[in-house]
């Protein structure tokens, strides 16, 4: 039997993906992937993840306003947010908001109007009851710090590759750290130590899809059947079989995202 694999975050409406979403996904079923959680952006795709999440067996979707794309935003894009989730509030397949977060990488981006959206937008997830999903780019300390200032009721923090006392300040609150093509890089020391030494109960999967592709698809267009293979290896990495890997951060993801069970049923 193949292990089940979730992919907590990729996006699925992206252009590398156009017209061949229906075969992507059969072929990661085929490799035991079984759900998938598809973040907006920004107000002009929350049509499309919600579709795309209706249209796919396993599909979710999340809602929210990306730090980079915070300053192309309309100025009521908030209150375009506010409205999607009181629209969709009863949406099994609505399972948190995001993608969200700050990014403290790439230039020219604005850091208080990163701050105002992100802080914003935890008060809608504190006020709809959703987990949130955060782009922590480093900025994990500014992270944490808005977190205790707006607590939510749990979270993943994508794409983690922060230091273990982040690592930990996270988890404390509540949140899993996603792992994904990152990790199967040889040089990626720093990835690997938190993956080897962080609780199993803290973990969560994801292809970041079209991005972050694993080492043998290095430059390449990431696809949803990636995460069969970069969960075994990370699996490795633990030094756990594969299954039981899966089992695990499946169990997790359906913990910090309570309606997914919704996407596997």
């Amino acid at each position: 039997m193949l292990p089940v694999w979730i992919d907590t975050h990729i996006h699925l409406d992206a252009a590398e993906y156009a017209g061949q979403q229906t075969q992507l996904l059969a072929a990661a079923r085929r490799e035991g992937v079984s759900a998938w959680v598809i973040p907006a952006v920004w107000p002009s795709n929350f049509d499309a993840v919600r579709m795309l999440a209706h249209a796919t067996p396993g599909g979710a979707y999340a809602l929210g306003i990306h730090p980079m794309f915070a300053q192309q935003c309309a100025p009521d894009a908030l209150d375009t947010l506010q409205a999607a989730l009181e629209a969709h509030k009863n949406d099994p397949k609505l399972v948190a908001v995001g993608e969200i977060g700050l990014d403290y990488f790439v230039p020219d981006l604005n850091p208080a109007l990163q701050a105002h959206y992100f802080k914003a937008q935890l008060k809608l997830a504190q006020r709809y009851g959703l987990p949130v999903i955060m782009h922590v780019r480093r900025s994990a300390d500014h992270i944490a710090k808005y977190l205790r200032q707006t607590p939510v009721p749990s979270g993943i923090a994508h794409a983690f590759n922060g230091s273990l006392q982040q690592a930990q300040a996270l988890v404390d609150l509540g949140l899993c750290l996603g792992f994904g093509g990152a990790a199967t890089y040889g040089r990626a020391l720093q990835i690997r130590e938190r993956l080897k030494t962080l609780p199993m109960s803290s973990l969560v999967l994801e292809t970041d899809g079209p991005d972050i592709a694993p080492e043998w698809l290095a430059r390449q267009v990431n696809p949803p059947a990636a995460l069969a293979r970069i969960g075994a290896v990370l699996a490795g990495i633990r030094c756990m079989d594969a299954p039981e890997f899966a089992t695990h951060c499946a169990a997790n993801s359906l913990r910090v995202l309570p309606r997914l069970r919704a996407a596997l049923a």
